[in-house]
């Protein structure tokens, strides 16, 4: 078994093979995971046996805990695009607001769809809603385009059950509810600084919008759209759910120990509360057919299969790091810097500008975490849901050129590209300082 400083070189070689491989060789992080696992496996002297099951125990126990979060919220999602639900929840938010306020009225919207909706997805979604405000307030689409971005975006990289959070949180075995609520709680202010930048900033830049439809043409491509207490409950439901299944698992035992905490700690586990807002999303369809209980819901799945096989070779790959003296001679190497949370934020932050993906940033973190939470002081059940939310501000910086989403915002805002990494990208490093500030923060109220 390989020892020393050896140890180091291994780790630091599979993580620029895992950069080159994603972002130059464009390999899909699936397979570029697994042969990371299987090379640190090899290169640190493991008996071949113990890396086949190492790995595939991996996969399989991180994707027990999340496999069916992820597919759920994905398909949740999928139905609050397809019956307008999300536009009948910007509609309310419109009302409430409005108009006149464009900017905050499109971060608000973004901030709530964004939770059930990937950042990508939701922006696209909300573009011509997003243009139409613009063209109605004569609001530059650089100001409205960072102010829907930056909340979806928040939102994306913080909160279960997008794939980078609720992945971390299967491979560290962290609490998704107490994630869910803090990431919500520490996501505000680097909202409200990101539409400041919008607003104080972008504005610089005038761009005209894209469309030429109001809001009111936008919602007639729909029906009839469902009403927006209806629409807000998929979302609200099972976010209220996981809580109170949270509250109910406190030590205090607040629930006791009989059959009210049991209903508490059964509707509020992620899964089945997720479970629960599927069918809830479903009320929201006019006419069940086969296009809805099959494609529709096909389509969530579709999407939540790559996440899922990421997912599960991260797991593998941190696994593997588990069972070698990587974690221990790390762990003891970076015990003497006492940076504690700041460690996962500028490995996240680091692999993000590097290869693009917020989702394999927050994953690949995550693996390398998992041996030294202990030496960080990070292996309480408060120690790992603070080092997952540091991860997702980190996998926030920042989002450019070799990011899918960079090319969303920019190409459905009608930005160019100097203006893009003008607006958008010193935004998300705006957002992501912001995000940890906040952590930090709260983190020292918590005692970690």
């Amino acid at each position: 078994m390989v020892e020393g400083p050896l140890l180091l070189v291994i780790l630091i070689a599979s993580v620029i093979f895992i950069v080159i491989m994603t972002s130059t060789v464009r390999l899909h992080p699936f397979l570029v995971l697994l042969l990371a696992a299987i090379g640190v496996g090899i290169s640190t002297g493991s008996p071949l046996q113990i890396i086949i099951v190492t790995m595939t125990s991996g996969f399989g126990n991180t994707l027990a805990s999340i496999g069916i979060v992820i597919i759920a919220g994905t398909v949740i999602g999928v139905l609050l695009e397809k019956t307008g639900a999300s536009l009948s929840m910007a509609n309310l938010i419109l009302r409430m607001v409005g108009k006149d306020r464009s900017p905050l009225a499109i971060s608000v919207t973004g901030y709530i769809v964004g939770i059930p909706i990937f950042c990508d997805s939701g922006f696209v979604v909300l573009s011509p809603l997003n243009n139409a405000l613009a063209k109605l307030s004569k609001t530059s689409m650089a100001v409205m385009a960072f102010a829907l971005a930056g909340p979806l975006y928040v939102i994306h990289c913080l909160i279960p059950p997008h794939p980078g959070p609720t992945a971390a949180a299967g491979v560290l075995g962290a609490d998704l509810g107490k994630i869910i609520f803090l990431g919500i709680f520490v996501g505000i202010p680097a909202v409200i600084v990101g539409l400041i930048w919008a607003v104080k900033f972008a504005s610089r830049y005038y761009v005209e919008p894209q469309t030429e439809l109001s809001f009111e043409e936008i919602a007639s491509n729909y029906k009839t759209l469902p009403s927006p207490i209806a629409s807000f409950a998929p979302v609200v439901i099972p976010i209220v759910l996981i809580g109170l299944g949270s509250f109910a698992r406190l030590d205090t035992l607040p629930f006791g120990d009989g059959t009210l905490a049991a209903v508490s700690m059964f509707l509020g586990d992620p899964s089945i509360a997720l479970l629960l807002g599927v069918f809830i999303a479903l009320g929201l369809v006019k006419k069940w057919d086969s296009t809805v209980l099959s494609d529709w819901i096909g389509d969530g799945i579709k999407s939540a299969g790559p996440i899922i096989a990421i997912t599960g070779a991260g797991g593998a790959f941190g696994y593997m790091l588990r069972v070698t003296p990587i974690g221990d001679y790390l762990g003891a190497f970076l015990m003497h810097w006492e940076i504690g949370l700041l460690l996962p934020f500028i490995l996240a932050a680091a692999l993000k500008t590097s290869q693009g993906s917020s989702t394999v940033s927050v994953i690949t973190t995550s693996s390398l975490m998992v041996p030294i939470l202990p030496q960080l002081g990070l292996d309480t059940a408060w120690g790992v849901v603070f080092a997952v939310l540091a991860m997702g501000a980190g996998s926030m910086i920042v989002s450019h050129a070799n990011d899918s989403y960079f090319w969303v915002v920019s190409k459905f805002s009608n930005l160019d590209v100097a203006t893009a990494y003008k607006t958008h990208t010193v935004g998300t490093l705006i957002v992501g300082s912001v995000t940890m500030v906040v952590i930090l923060l709260v983190s020292w109220l918590f005692g970690v």
